[in-house]
């Protein structure tokens, strides 16, 4: 095909020095603004019109049609070919691209669909129920204990292929006559999109059901029994309103080619390439599929190492190791009660705790690290060190509370024989103290709710604006014209979910005693809707996740005072409907990816999510009652329930002393809520310095993410966030800038190798090893459990008690 090229003017550097009255900003600004928002688009390179494809531009930087169906042996790319990070950007319009403008979803995702492959088939639905029964059911069952083992969603993806091609090859092909629909067991050979439907399902279900939590903690905590009507209700009802969240969000987050979801391009990577090469032989190089198998054995021989054989080599906490009993050193280069001052773990679970670097953006990460420096290892030592708010009587990082003699806060200390706050006992008691990073840990999440709104009002406002009134059939990019083919879910589906999910959680609200009146459960339910958009805009685009739960627990706190449980419920509703919702459309952008049908999606996550409910709060129910001390401090297999005693502490903070007696005027940690100020503000100087030098680095400064990529701190410590720093610098800067062609073709199946590996050698390790109470006793396994970091000494010991000496 002859290509035609138009230039246009657009040269940025030329405009740049044709200055017209705003200084630094293009004459002709459609192409720099209309993409200015879009931090992951390329606005370096000059762009000019053309209508030829990549494969007749010779590019390595995208797979054409045609390369993506060849066997890996005649594969275009080379491992060893440096290529360009850069994306041609002379396409001057996106319905012009015969690929994505982006690199990361050209790494991940072909461009190309065949209608005609089976997806909603007996198999999908076969594996698919199967995977989702014990996948929930043994995650749910191991969560107590301590320590605890999860199965990854991508262990699920994986064992699916061989079972699904195990499948196509036992079952008869005799193809069925149902009421005129034409049916077959086995239509054909195992595909993709069957694949893709059993992996959402997996995903569905792999996270516990947040809601029971909530019956853990009514009996451990509160000494009730809650009925199994009221827990299946209350559950279905909490996990399945999210769900009709997302059939509004999808044209904001789904359908624009700019929401890219790094999350779902792992997934998406990993489906190509073990299905693409199945039994395939390689001649010239080493094949994806030969790649992801060598990685993922190598990852899971190498956990037994750090997991059970040398386990300070996950702890490397070398300086402390040094001065195990210096109290000072320890607060500083500690990685489990200290700032975690270093950047050498050897355990890819370290490294990962806050999501696999090698997926999310360079600039996201970039981000993250600068806010950790500022508020971690400047802010955090100066508040210690100068013992703001009697900080020294406590560890540096921790989540707990404590009380004024430095213990732990006692919670059945200050509730009544009803499990409600008790204003007396409270005054007898103690005030509720908390360590620095904890205070700064509130603080930042207040501001990252402010900063979400400013940034998404002074960011994406017209874009909003715009895909209010688009269909998917209004998007030009590859992959919504290819999607369009499919029959939409209607919006009356989305509907009709939400109107019996509402009903369950009137219903179980009304027949328990729950502390939670129907006004609070709508309210909760608007805390929740109103963040879907601004958080599911910064988890497309960044592949974080900001987490709303502290904002629901103080605006539960301040609607629901003295009422713990009712708490619980209010942020189980507000928290869980945004997070489904988010965890739905990062599937839907999966099925969009590997063009599966919308309507098949959407079954497949509600079933799989119903059969989840049903399971977990079975394999709960016969836990309680089948395992003596199940959820105490002395139950002999490692089952007490730290989560749910963190679950507990939490709803008597927020729902028992309440965020009026810590935050309001005149309280201790009154000083938190100015982040609130903070986080409105900081989004707007970065903005107008955007706007003015559109083509610098003030574009890709981003607060939402700044504060997001912090809320798991703690528990995380430093060493999370500095070898997720080292380690995405070198593989997302680094290699994506200096070898592309390498990064382009093995970056994401190495994560997806890396984190099958150490799910897999954490079962092993548990099964084989824990779970038989086999111990190795050496220095290497001790070392760093002999330290003051270790044990969370505080730098100042009360003589008696600390503190104010009255408290209301």
């Amino acid at each position: 095909m002859e290509s035609t090229t138009t230039s246009y003017s657009l040269n940025i550097p030329a405009l740049l020095r044709r200055r017209n009255s705003s200084p630094d900003v293009p004459e002709d600004v459609d192409y720099v603004m209309t993409h200015l928002n879009d931090p992951n688009w390329d606005l370096t390179t000059p762009p000019t019109a053309t209508t030829a494809t990549f494969a007749e531009k010779g590019q390595t930087s995208s797979w054409s049609e045609q390369s993506f169906r060849e066997t890996e042996s005649d594969s275009q790319f080379d491992s060893t070919q440096g290529g360009t990070s850069k994306f041609d950007l002379r396409e001057a319009k996106i319905e012009e691209f015969e690929d994505s403008p982006y690199a990361e979803v050209r790494a991940a995702v072909p461009s190309t669909d065949d209608t005609t492959i089976p997806v909603n088939t007996f198999r999908a639905w076969f594996l698919g129920i199967i995977l989702c029964v014990f996948l929930s059911g043994l995650n749910h069952f191991f969560l107590g204990r301590w320590p605890s083992v999860a199965i990854s969603a991508l262990i699920a993806q994986l064992i699916a292929l061989p079972a699904g091609k195990f499948l196509e090859w036992v079952l008869p092909t005799r193809q069925f006559n149902t009421f005129g629909f034409v049916w077959s067991f086995n239509p054909g050979p195992f595909s993709v999109k069957e694949h893709t439907v059993i992996t959402i399902m997996a995903n569905a279900v792999y996270t516990d059901t947040y809601a029971t939590s909530i019956f853990a903690a009514q009996r451990v905590s509160y000494g009730e029994n809650p009925p199994i009507g009221y827990q299946l209700l209350l559950t279905l009802s909490s996990q399945m309103i999210g769900y009709a969240y997302a059939g509004i969000a999808r044209q904001f987050l789904v359908w624009p080619s700019s929401m890219i979801w790094p999350s779902a391009l792992v997934s998406c990577a990993l489906l190509n390439t073990l299905n693409r090469t199945w039994s395939k032989k390689e001649t010239k190089h080493i094949s994806r599929e030969k790649f992801f198998l060598f990685v993922a054995v190598g990852s899971i021989l190498w956990y037994f190492v750090p997991g059970f054989l040398f386990t300070g080599l996950s702890v490397f906490s070398w300086v402390c190791w040094i001065a195990p009993e210096n109290q000072t050193v320890n607060t500083l280069f500690g990685y489990q009660s200290g700032l975690g001052l270093g950047f050498l773990t050897f355990d890819w679970s370290m490294i990962s705790w806050l999501g696999s670097p090698l997926v999310s953006p360079w600039w996201t990460e970039a981000n993250v690290f600068v806010a950790f420096i500022i508020i971690y290892w400047i802010i955090a030592p100066i508040l210690y060190f100068k013992n703001v708010l009697f900080a020294k009587f406590f560890p540096i990082s921790t989540s707990g509370a404590y009380d004024n003699t430095g213990m732990p806060y006692n919670i059945s200390a200050v509730l009544d024989d009803q499990g409600l706050f008790d204003v007396e006992k409270y005054k007898s008691y103690s005030p509720l103290f908390m360590p620095v990073t904890l205070q700064l840990a509130y603080g930042v999440q207040f501001a990252m709710i402010t900063a979400i709104a400013v940034h998404t009002y002074l960011w994406y406002r017209h874009d909003i604006v715009r895909q209010f009134r688009r269909s998917l059939r209004d998007e030009k990019d590859i992959h919504s014209r290819l999607m369009a083919k499919y029959p939409e879910v209607p919006g009356w589906w989305y509907g009709l979910l939400f109107l019996i999910a509402f009903v369950f959680g009137v219903v179980a609200i009304e027949i328990y005693p729950t502390q939670f009146p129907i006004w609070a459960l709508i309210l909760s339910l608007a805390v929740g809707f109103v963040c879907v958009i601004p958080v599911g805009l910064i988890r497309a685009i960044t592949n974080q996740l900001p987490a709303i739960n502290v904002f629901a627990e103080l605006i539960g706190g301040y609607a629901l005072p003295g009422r713990p449980v009712g708490v619980m419920v209010f942020k189980t509703f507000g928290f869980v409907s945004m997070y489904q919702a988010l965890f739905f459309l990062n599937d839907l952008k999966v099925g969009h990816y590997i063009k599966v049908p919308p309507r098949v999606m959407f079954m497949a996550q509600v079933v799989a999510s119903t059969l989840a409910c049903f399971v977990c709060v079975g394999v709960q129910e016969w836990q309680f009652a089948h395992i003596p001390g199940y959820c105490t401090p002395t139950q002999k297999d490692g089952f007490i329930c730290n989560d749910i005693n963190t679950f507990s502490t939490a709803s008597i903070i927020w729902g028992g002393i309440g965020p009026q007696r810590l935050f309001s005027p005149g309280s201790m940690y009154n000083w938190v809520l100015y982040f609130f100020l903070i986080g409105a503000f900081l989004p707007i100087p970065f903005y107008i310095l955007a706007r003015r030098y559109p083509t610098s680095f003030w574009r890709y400064v981003n607060i939402p993410v700044c504060c997001a990529g912090l809320a798991q701190l703690p528990p995380a410590t430093g060493i999370n966030y500095s070898s997720f720093m080292m380690v995405g610098a070198f593989f997302q800067w680094f290699m994506r800038r200096f070898h592309f062609g390498w990064w382009l073709r093995f970056n994401y199946i190495l994560s997806a190798g890396l984190d099958i590996g150490v799910s897999l050698g954490m079962v092993l390790v548990f099964f084989i090893l824990q779970y038989r109470n086999v111990e190795l006793n050496w220095w290497g396994n001790t070392v760093w459990q002999n330290t003051f970091d270790a044990v969370g000494m505080p730098a100042l010991i009360p003589n008696g008690t600390f503190g104010p000496t009255v408290w209301n």
